[in-house]
């Protein structure tokens, strides 16, 4: 099954702060995806996908249901720049992998250190 992601951009996370998502995956007919036996993985890049910043973690709330928390520390919001990408690639339990979701993360700067 070929999928096109969605967009979604972050436009509340602080640098040096701690910040989570709750997401629920969906089919094209609205329908949750059952994740049990997939894989999630989401990672925050440059544009020019040459510098990682991080790897989300990822916590299953729900897979009957499509439910995940994505989550990132304090410290790894640290080395955010200004403006960075995400994206969430599912891995179903036979290997196949597709891009659900994409987006930019727009980060501003806290005061207090």
């Amino acid at each position: 099954m070929s999928v096109q992601p969605g967009q979604f951009n972050i436009t509340d996370l602080q640098r040096r702060a701690d910040y989570d998502i709750q997401l629920q995956f969906k089919d094209a007919d609205g329908n949750p995806v059952d994740l049990t036996g997939w894989t999630v993985y989401a990672q925050v890049w440059n544009q020019g996908r040459s510098t990682k910043y991080a790897d989300w973690a990822v916590t299953y709330t729900n897979r009957s249901i499509g439910s995940v928390s994505l989550a990132l520390t304090d410290t790894q919001t640290e080395t955010f720049p200004d403006e960075c990408y995400w994206d969430v690639l599912l891995e179903n339990p036979a290997g196949l992998r597709n891009y659900w979701l994409e987006g930019i993360v727009y980060v501003s700067e806290g005061y207090t250190a």
